[in-house]
């Protein structure tokens, strides 16, 4: 069974793998540079570049971004130069697909005549005026006009990636919101993230087999969708294998954080999830005016990292998911001192190969601590589903006490959620009435929820980034009707995290399956 989506994600892979190997038997990696440069790149094997010379170079500075990347550069997304094949830019193309037409869409689509019609009556365009819009490529009857743009720049949705001078692509670290995406989609693998693997295997090693500290591994509910070739319980069982002391699923930092966010919800009439630290990033860098909305709850990882350290506070905490960006999340003081180290699923692949575990033939290890709302987080519009349950429960709750209470006394506010099926998806509720509505005056949100009106809970959804930048954008010009948006940065939630090994609509089922083997049912159970 294929394990990895492409080849760039395998070489990233060996050389984790070997480098692992190295650190697991007390090696200075520094000190066996080209030893894993030449067990990567074998002589006689076929070369990914000029010669095997330059691919042992390439591996030298894979391992270096594996160590914490270049000293200067703070940045969790690097660069690495020699790999760069500095792509051609061209922009708008016409291909030899124009078949010099009689309508020539393409001109009039056009504002800026920026296209012309040779004497074949071919289209050419004038790059002095082409503005690069693309409506010419869009009138074309004949697709016949092609946008050449690099792929990595073409990742990038928040342009945090250009071409330098000499060529070579270089990444704005105030622009980047450390996605990943251009890691996954660079046909070279120039781009690559700063990699914890050394520092964990010490950690562990260190603790001599959790006599000093126990190390604990947090695991993401998107880990269901991946390592297809063994079961989800054979799998917590390679991780306790490595050397951790426990496994704990994030699935229940997710159910807290939906209850907590519900609560906030009320109190505060409109907010925006802080589970997707790239989508939080995103906010403060181009919607600074609705970063107070944030939700100022901890993400599941950081909630499950401060359970574990309250009983446990000499405790190291390894968070293992599909996201780049908890690695610039754990740097945050207010979610290192729960969280120590975050490990990508590829990086949890190459540990464990580097302990040659044949993950197959373990016995499963059940965690079975969350509910299907916390699970179905690791996907888009789970969280919204997880909100929406939070709602009903309080608001339940809420009713009970006020049947238990003396006559006149019991709460008030009220908060429904609208009509939730059994699947616990969320249902639009009444814009008119929504308190969280952002008031069309200043582009601010009003979160006055005094209203003598029931709370409503009204979600928007946002499926990547493109969605994320339209939903905020309406909001901070007052004209989003919902109260809450539910912001993945990653086309399908987590589960199409940069660093997952492989990617598809499967995982999606994955997911909704996992979450349906929990055997609590609702959130309060697990609080």
């Amino acid at each position: 069974m294929r394990i990895f989506d492409t080849y760039v994600q395998k070489l990233k892979y060996k050389v984790l793998t070997e480098l692992a190997r190295q650190t697991w038997v007390g090696n200075d990696a520094f000190s066996v540079f080209n030893d894993i440069a030449n067990q990567v790149v074998k002589k006689g094997e076929p070369t990914m570049s000029c010669c095997i010379y330059k691919d042992r170079a390439i591996v030298a500075e894979r391992i270096r971004i594996a160590l914490g990347g270049k000293k200067e550069d703070h940045n969790v997304i690097q660069v690495i130069d020699i790999a760069c094949d500095e792509c051609p830019v061209a922009g708008h193309v016409v291909t030899d697909l124009c078949r010099g037409c009689v309508a020539h869409a393409c001109v009039d689509a056009c504002k800026l005549g920026a296209i012309t019609v040779d004497s074949h009556q071919k289209a050419e365009i004038d790059k002095s005026k082409c503005v690069e819009c693309g409506k010419c490529a869009k009138s074309c009857p004949y697709s016949a006009i092609a946008n050449f743009k690099r792929p990595c720049e073409r990742a990038c949705k928040v342009d945090a990636i250009s071409m330098a001078p000499d060529g070579v692509a270089q990444i704005d670290s105030e622009k980047c919101i450390e996605c990943g995406a251009c890691v996954y989609k660079c046909p070279f693998g120039a781009t690559l993230d700063v990699s914890s693997i050394t520092d964990i295997i010490k950690t562990i090693v260190d603790s001599d087999n959790n006599k000093h500290y126990h190390v604990h591994a947090i695991v993401a509910p998107a880990i269901a969708g991946q390592f297809q070739y063994a079961k989800a319980g054979q799998l917590i069982s390679a991780i306790r294998e490595l050397g951790f002391y426990a496994v704990e699923e994030v699935a229940l930092g997710a159910d807290i954080v939906a209850y907590k966010e519900a609560q906030e919800l009320q109190e505060k009439g409109f907010l925006t999830s802080s589970c997707c630290p790239a989508f939080v990033k995103y906010i403060k860098m181009k919607f600074p005016q609705l970063a107070e909305h944030i939700s100022h709850n901890l993400s599941p990882m950081a909630e499950t990292g401060k359970l574990i350290k309250e009983q446990d506070p000499d405790a190291k905490i390894v968070f293992i998911g599909p996201c780049t960006a908890k690695k610039g999340e754990v740097r945050k003081p207010e979610v290192h001192q729960y969280v120590d180290y975050v490990m990508t699923f590829e990086e949890l692949q190459a540990m464990i190969d580097s302990k040659d575990i044949a993950v197959d033939q373990l016995p499963e290890t059940e965690l079975d601590t969350a509910t299907y709302y916390g699970r179905v987080f690791a996907r888009t519009g789970g969280l919204s589903e997880a909100v929406t349950e939070a709602v009903r429960e309080q608001k339940a709750a809420e009713e009970a006490a006020k049947a238990d209470a003396p006559d006149g006394a019991g709460t008030s506010g009220a908060v429904a959620s609208g009509e939730a099926g059994a699947s616990g998806k969320p249902a639009s509720g009444d814009a008119g009435t929504n308190p969280g509505k952002p008031a069309s005056g200043d582009g601010a949100c009003d979160g006055d929820s005094t209203d003598s009106k029931p709370f409503v809970f009204d979600p928007i959804v946002c499926d990547g980034i493109d969605n994320c930048k339209t939903a905020l954008l309406r909001a901070s010009k007052g004209l989003l009707p919902n109260n809450f948006i539910e912001g993945m940065v990653c086309t399908d939630g987590c589960i199409g995290g940069a660093a997952c090994l492989s990617h598809g609509n499967a995982d999606k089922r994955a997911i909704d399956n996992y979450g349906k083997k929990a055997s609590h049912k609702e959130i309060r159970d697990v609080l």
